[in-house]
């Protein structure tokens, strides 16, 4: 699972808010603790064949699931089934059906078997039933927004801008909606769907499409077969009127359904999954295991993505159109995250949610490894160190323990302590082992497990075994404890003795056992030290002829720490000159910037893309700093950098200063491929001459998304008249679900405020509500304000409009 909506606003100062103002009173839960599933039945086979009622948005199902008992004898199932209408539960004899007892309270379906059953024995209960998801009341989380199971997704084609679709979720228990089932992550099961569907539509499912039917009522059933165990909650279907592009990896095919307007884009979003497959099977050393891999983008879906057994899910963030590609691919971190939970989550799949770092950490930190084998390692070093920032971000994650055995609600697991706090301790745990242990524990870990469940005991013992080194110090450390080390680095340097002096100053009394290489450098000359911190103050002295010119702890930038390190500004022109990682350079810059110091134009030249980047954007906001030659070199990124996010940026630094001078550079660009370096140039052009800037964004309105569709709509929005509706309504309504859009949500408001046409300003508050709806509920004390006050300025212009049913609509929907 990747939790789009929470990883998109981590940074945000109301998430600290929002998750400091909701701290549930109740904290009864803490002394409660969360074991895996009993295991008294076990799931062998689930045979489904299930219709659609699209009016009703119901599903018609009757399900033959065959099991044993898991060690003891036993008289009595009980099986997870929310809110169904159960019709008939029976036992299979041979191919006749015997009834059997049963009791259902709309949650649990608890039957009386027919004879007590031996562990060996298998039995196969049939059981016909009506699954009704929007009649079921559930509750999600920041990972995943929603829980009934099944969606039916504009069922009755009543939105003409917007498909028709099916899609399910199953994580964490949700799949328990549409088919009965122990719904448990410690149960695994081999199954096989017939899917009756209207014929116009295609359908997607676990393993492969063996058989297709066609009837003769317009409808036509397919038939989807797994033969290999996963859990129930990786169960998937998929149903509605998609292209299905084609690829291969070894034999298998790998697919990508999207709608038809994506398929000539559809390799740039999805087309390096193949050789994603190849990294991910070289560096485990296990083959991908399962018959087929194909990923489907699903409408209004409740989060990022869902790594349903050979059957990825996305939502439709994952649409870009070519433009928007030409500044990279924005979704492939999600693509790599869930493909790699095939072998982290599927194949050998978390016990219980307790142990979701089994599943969730490895998919995270699989992103750094992609991109450090794609696009070499600063990439993959900038994103382990975007996964400490996230999860550091936040103070009360340090609260929390990697594995946990208490939580209030299972949902809550799915955060910043599993993700990527456990991403960044699989990365010290790398290189604490070095990768060849490393990779070589990861195979032994999923062979031995292979089609079963874990927690993270097997994963260190799957080390111990290859490494020869006892690691529970490690485990107890970062997997069973929480926190991080607060560390400060002082220097001394007397006679011939260099000397670091740390310090540990987290006031929870723990003190962390810490493996610290130290590089100490005499110009570009460097000594390389491997020392151990194991209290909370230790001193390092290094003989040294001459004063080191610096010192560089943690010198791979590998430990999760908040540190203080006090090094001169001489340490850090060394530190930009001679040490090499992607961290070392930032640091500096970060240090330029923040002393003001010129050097921080030295990054304009950076070999990295995005360190560039962020020197352009340290250097935006230190206007000091910006000389004439500065900006002569900004300049000539504008004209000359290949990547498209950097140009656009050197081009937006250039917008800000309103000179003339720049008018041709900004008419170059302003029809560029890319939405990012068009909008800046826009922007250039509307800053030069701001009483034309309705007319230039009318002339570039048919084609913008991104900066461009920022820059358009705001001058629309500020400027637009009625005819205008249709532009600003889809900018609004494409615009990416993020911070970004809450503060276009107030320039939406307004423009409504002016329309006239009474169902237009309904169309649009809809549209306004049904982003309100995506936040997650904690988030929403935040976001609500800003909803409430556009809605009450809207309601209360069409009153004295005289329009009292559009103010009437409004207001109810605020009710």
């Amino acid at each position: 699972m990747k939790k789009l909506f929470l990883l998109i606003l981590a940074a945000s100062p109301f998430i600290l808010k929002a998750q400091t103002e909701d701290e549930p009173k109740d904290t009864s839960w803490k002394s409660i603790y969360r074991a895996a599933a009993t295991r008294i039945n076990d799931l062998v086979h689930t045979k489904l064949d299930v219709k659609f009622d699209y009016d009703k948005s119901y599903l018609y199902g009757k399900e033959w699931v065959t099991l044993h008992p898991h060690f003891y004898p036993t008289d009595s199932l009980t099986l997870d089934a929310k809110g169904m209408d159960i019709k008939e539960v029976s036992v299979m004899k041979g191919t006749s059906k015997s009834k059997l007892k049963y009791d259902y309270d709309s949650m649990l379906l608890r039957i009386t078997l027919d004879k007590t059953y031996k562990a060996d024995e298998n039995y196969t209960i049939y059981i016909d039933y009506v699954s009704r998801p929007n009649e079921l009341k559930t509750t999600g989380s920041a990972a995943i927004t929603d829980a009934k199971g099944l969606y039916f997704i504009n069922p009755k084609g009543e939105d003409k801008d917007k498909p028709t679709q099916i899609w399910t979720q199953g994580e964490t228990e949700a799949n328990s909606a549409w088919f009965p089932t122990i719904d448990k992550p410690n149960q695994k099961t081999t199954d096989e769907i017939y899917m009756t569907v209207p014929s116009k539509y295609v359908t997607l499912s676990n393993g492969l499409l063996i058989s297709q039917k066609k009837n003769a009522d317009g409808t036509r059933t397919d038939y989807w077969k797994m033969d290999l165990p996963h859990a129930p909650y990786l169960f998937f279907m998929g149903v509605g009127d998609y292209s299905i592009i084609k690829d291969s990896h070894n034999g298998k095919e790998v697919s990508y359904y999207v709608e038809k307007e994506y398929a000539p884009v559809a390799r740039k979003i999805f087309g390096e999954t193949p050789a994603m497959i190849g990294f991910y099977e070289k560096i485990t050393g296990v083959p991908y295991a399962w018959p087929k891999y194909a990923q489907i983008v699903g409408r209004d879906y409740v989060s990022g993505a869902m790594e349903n057994t050979s059957a990825t899910l996305h939502q439709e963030s994952a649409y870009q159109n070519a433009r928007e590609l030409t500044d990279g691919n924005r979704w492939e971190d999600v693509i790599s995250h869930e493909l790699f939970h095939q072998w982290f989550g599927d194949l050998v799949t978390t016990q219980s949610w307790s142990n979701i770092t089994l599943n969730e950490s490895f998919a995270d930190y699989s992103e750094t490894l992609w991109n450090e084998y794609r696009y070499g390692k600063d990439k993959g070093d900038e994103h382990i160190q975007e996964n400490r920032t996230a999860y550091l971000s936040n103070p009360s994650n340090a609260q929390k323990d990697l594995v946990r055995y208490t939580y209030r609600d299972k949902e809550d697991v799915f955060d910043q302590v599993s993700y990527p706090k456990g991403g960044a301790i699989l990365h010290m745990l790398r290189y604490l082992v070095g990768d060849d242990a490393f990779y070589k524990s990861l195979n032994k870990y999923l062979t031995d497990n292979r089609f079963k469940s874990t927690e993270v005991a097997q994963l260190r013992l799957a080390f111990e075994a290859v490494t020869g080194q006892d690691l529970h110090w490690f485990f107890n450390q970062w997997y069973y404890g929480s926190g991080h080390p607060k560390l400060t680095i002082d220097y001394n340097y007397s006679g011939d003795n260099a000397q670091v002096i740390l310090k540990q100053t987290q006031n929870t009394g723990k003190i962390f056992r810490l493996p610290i290489t130290i590089d100490v450098y005499n110009g570009s000359n460097k000594l390389r030290y491997k020392v151990w911190m194991t209290h909370q103050v230790d001193t390092f002295n290094f003989r040294s002829a001459v004063k080191p010119t610096l010192i560089n702890v943690d010198a791979d930038k590998i430990l999760l720490v908040d540190k203080t390190d006090n090094k001169t500004s001489d340490n850090y022109v060394e530190q930009w000159k001679n040490a090499k990682n992607y961290l070392d350079r930032r640091e500096a810059l970060d240090f330029f910037a923040k002393k003001k110091m010129p050097e921080l134009a030295q990054g304009l030249h950076d070999r990295y893309y995005n360190l560039r980047l962020y020197t352009l954007n340290r250097l935006d906001l230190n206007k000091s700093l910006l000389t004439p030659e500065v900006l002569t070199e900004v300049e000539h990124i504008a004209n000359t950098e290949p990547y498209k996010t950097v140009k656009a940026k050197a081009i937006d630094i250039l917008a800000k200063q309103k000179d003339k001078k720049y008018t041709a550079l900004f008419t170059k660009y302003v029809s560029d491929s890319s939405y990012s370096v068009a909008g800046s140039a826009l922007d250039g052009l509307s800053k030069l001459d701001p009483a034309n800037a309705y007319t230039l964004a009318k002339k570039y309105s048919n084609d913008a998304k991104g900066k461009l569709g920022a820059i358009v709509s705001g001058a629309i929005m500020a400027n637009g008249t009625e005819e205008d509706f249709i532009i600003i309504f889809n900018q609004y309504k494409n615009a990416p679900l993020n911070e970004s859009k809450l503060q276009l949500t107030s320039d939406f408001g307004n423009y409504l405020v002016k329309v006239k046409n009474g169902d237009n300003v309904k169309k649009g508050v809809d549209e306004m509500m049904k982003f309100r709806n995506i936040v997650p509920e904690q988030y929403r004390n935040f976001t609500d304000p800003t909803f409430k006050q556009a809605f009450d300025k809207i309601a209360k212009a069409k009153k004295d409009e005289g329009n009292t049913q559009v103010a009437d609509y409004i207001n109810g929907l605020m009710k």
